[in-house]
């Protein structure tokens, strides 16, 4: 909701709001300007020193006016012929032309009306109103994604476009948010909309019909010194009942012409005071250093537009376009999707033209915009929901569980869930099977029973499709054929050859680093951003459905690396392991930001055996800030197989490495990674008691060994791998 909240007013007002903002920030020059160059008059200075001055040398003065910049002006008449300048106090005589700058006279029209007169400021107030919006769902957004207004300036990652448009927000967010509420403020004051308190003291009915007192004879006016000044009007000429009337900032008054006497005095009401505060801090007018850290910041607002346009296409691009999709209140058929990668899209796609094509109205929208009140012609709701990281919802399906689970009742339509994974993985379709046993738990009816769908299998959508097909009553064939992501050619540019003599051909592949297009900076989009333990996508010849190897390295190293070992039949594994140098491969990445050393000093474990040791590689390879790293891996023998053994002693003399403890199964005393655990099980205990995260990559049984180790030297600390996953403590890439 907030998302949307944010998104919405800043696409659709991103013109006029940027229009406003570069106006002001222009208009923020010039109170500091004038400043700066107009005469300032001394702090002890009389207000009746200086109309003395001025009347000497314009004897037909009529008006005195003193701005919060300090800036003097005159006003008289001459022989019928009126004149104005610039005052220097100094001598009261004119030293400028009164008249503003045209350019800034153009500008504040612009900013405050856009030439339209009434309707373009009630414009440039919806503009105001917009980013006051924009702000105050930006500073819920920043603190989401810092984790709390107390970690504002924590350190950013992801997406060069991401991080620039929080790090412009957080600092400019204030001061965009104090101008839109000091604009609306002054909009409603000129429409009216805000009481008005001015009326100054009554004009006084009886006067002495005297004439020609001089301003020295005038107490107030030798009392008042200039800097508290704002206006000072004499007596229409050959009119004894007219008065002097003096401004300052502390009130209003009338005093006679002829004698001096003050007649009548109001003082500014606290609400005069709070309107004339907010116009002088919204325009600068005597508050210049405001104004210009004001305009500094409004500055931030083409950035942040053209950052959150680049964060939206790319948010965009991972969902695919659906050509006939109905309104979810007008289809028959309700598709919902759950994806992160976005593939699930491709299959929401097929199943989308199979049902159109017979007869059906269909709907095909994100899991996350659930809202059964909206679905009134449904007679059946399908989710396809695939499962990110460890169980956990993937992008588009974040907060379904929450508005399942706050229905109450369900609507009398039947729910069919399908799941899709990979069976290699042991979290295979978890979210899925939560979401479908969280549903049979609310009372919902099934259209079919739950099913998955393994590792992209068109042959498992199709029976999936026939028994959807038989529950409705209609011939559904389901014809998929996934769509390949966009890849680029990686070039070999080395390679490392292990195992041949325990006869598990492994090489260490390290491929040039594609280069990176504007766009691609921008968003992290393609190669642009990745950390080792993110996933490289390889698709082989001869197959539509790409396999992941866990990267080896980071963008800061300049190459893509990952650890290959040829599998018995392997398609994939077959064509990586037998590239040569200059050979090129079509691949993508995927992020995998569950598998991360994560922030902070406290020590990592990191375990490992065959060719799980390269995502650990590259986090130790990027451990330049000598965090404690402790290194357990497991291999067959060292002399066949001890990958990266030639860079241990290297990173462990530079720090990156503390400690590396090894486990050989073919030696003579064949031992696996999980009894290295338990010989160093005070320190691996000592450790984990200080707060370290253990980190474990390689093969799911090696895994459950490693958890089974864990899970008796942990008992005596009253923890467990699963009380460690809870706190974010445990992490697997497990395959």
């Amino acid at each position: 909701m907030i998302r949307a909240l944010h998104r919405w007013p800043g696409l659709i007002a991103l013109a006029l709001v940027t229009v406003l903002a570069l106006s002001g920030a222009v208009l923020s020059i010039f109170p500091a300007a004038e400043r700066l160059s107009a005469p300032q008059a001394d702090p002890g200075l009389s207000v009746a020193a200086l109309a003395e001055r001025i009347q000497i040398a314009y004897p037909g003065v009529e008006q005195i006016r003193r701005a919060p910049s300090g800036r003097i002006t005159a006003y008289w008449f001459d022989a019928g012929t009126p004149g104005s300048a610039v005052i220097d106090p100094a001598t009261g005589r004119g030293v400028a032309d009164v008249d503003p700058n045209r350019f800034r006279r153009w500008m504040t029209v612009l900013h405050r009306s856009l030439f339209l007169g009434d309707g373009g400021r009630i414009a440039m107030a919806g503009g105001a109103a917009a980013m006051l919006v924009l702000a105050i769902s930006g500073v819920a957004l920043v603190a989401r994604r810092t984790g709390g207004l107390r970690f504002w300036f924590t350190r950013l990652r992801g997406p060069l476009a991401g991080r620039l448009h929080v790090e412009i927000a957080r600092v400019a967010i204030a001061g965009l948010a104090f101008s839109s509420v000091t604009a609306l403020w002054m909009t409603a004051s000129t429409f009216g909309l805000l009481p008005d308190t001015r009326g100054g003291p009554a004009f006084p009915e009886e006067v002495s019909g005297l004439t020609g007192v001089s301003p020295s004879g005038v107490a107030l006016l030798s009392e008042t010194l200039v800097p508290d000044l704002r206006e000072l009007n004499y007596p229409y000429p050959g009119d004894a009942t007219d008065v002097f009337t003096l401004q300052t900032d502390r009130g209003t008054g009338y005093f006679d012409q002829g004698t001096g006497d003050l007649l009548a005095w109001a003082d500014l009401s606290g609400w005069d005071r709070i309107s004339e505060t907010i116009y002088m801090l919204h325009t600068g007018e005597g508050a210049a250093p405001v104004a210009i850290v004001l305009g500094l910041m409004a500055l931030g607002v083409p950035a942040l537009g053209a950052t959150g346009i680049a964060i939206w296409l790319a948010g965009r691009r991972g969902r695919l376009r659906i050509r006939g999709n109905h309104p979810a209140s007008a289809a028959e058929t309700i598709v919902l999707v759950g994806s992160e990668g976005g593939s699930t899209w491709g299959f929401a796609a097929t199943l989308h033209a199979a049902l159109t094509k017979a007869g059906q109205t269909v709907h095909v929208g994100p899991m996350s915009a659930f809202d059964p009140g909206r679905y009134r012609k449904a007679a059946r709701i399908i989710l396809l929901v695939a499962t990110y990281g460890d169980g956990a919802a993937p992008a588009s399906a974040r907060g379904f569980r929450d508005r399942l689970a706050g229905l109450g009742a369900p609507p009398g339509v039947p729910l069919a869930v399908l799941g899709f994974g990979d069976r290699s993985f042991p979290a295979f379709c978890a979210y899925a099977e939560d979401v479908a046993r969280a549903a049979r738990d609310g009372g919902w009816a099934e259209c079919v029973t739950y099913d998955t769908v393994d590792r992209q299998s068109p042959q498992d959508f199709a029976r999936w499709g026939r028994s959807l097909g038989q529950a409705m009553g209609i011939e559904l064939e389901l014809s998929h054929r996934p769509v390949a992501p966009g890849t680029v050619d990686l070039t070999l540019v080395s390679r490392r050859d292990y195992g041949a003599g325990v006869q598990a051909p492994t090489a260490i592949l390290r491929f040039a680093l594609p280069t990176r297009t504007v766009w691609q900076r921008l968003t992290g989009a393609g190669f642009a951003r990745f950390v080792a333990g993110d996933l490289l996508g390889v698709l082989p010849e001869g197959s539509a459905v790409p396999r992941l190897y866990s990267l080896a390295s980071g963008r800061r190293d300049g190459f893509v690396e990952i650890v290959v070992r040829k599998q018995p039949g392997g398609l994939c594994s077959g064509q990586l392991t037998g590239l040569r140098p200059g050979d090129t491969v079509p691949a993508f990445l995927r992020r995998n930001p569950s598998f991360r050393p994560g922030r902070g000093t406290a020590p990592l474990i990191l375990i490992g055996a065959g060719t799980g040791i390269g995502p650990l590689a590259g986090m130790i390879r990027a451990n330049a800030q000598h965090r404690p790293l402790y290194l357990f891996f497991g291999m067959r023998h060292p002399d066949s197989d001890f990958l990266y053994g030639e860079d241990m002693p290297g990173w462990r003399s530079s720090g990156r490495l503390t400690r590396l403890v090894t486990a050989v199964s073919r030696g003579a005393k064949p031992l696996y990674v999980q009894d290295a655990l338990r010989a160093e099980a005070a320190e691996v205990a000592r450790l984990i008691r200080d707060g370290a995260r253990v980190m474990v990559c390689g093969g799911r049984g090696m895994a459950a060994g490693v958890a089974e180790a864990l899970t008796e030297i942990l008992r005596p600390l009253d923890l467990t791998p699963a009380s460690l996953k809870a706190e974010g403590r445990y992490v697997e890439d497990v395959y």
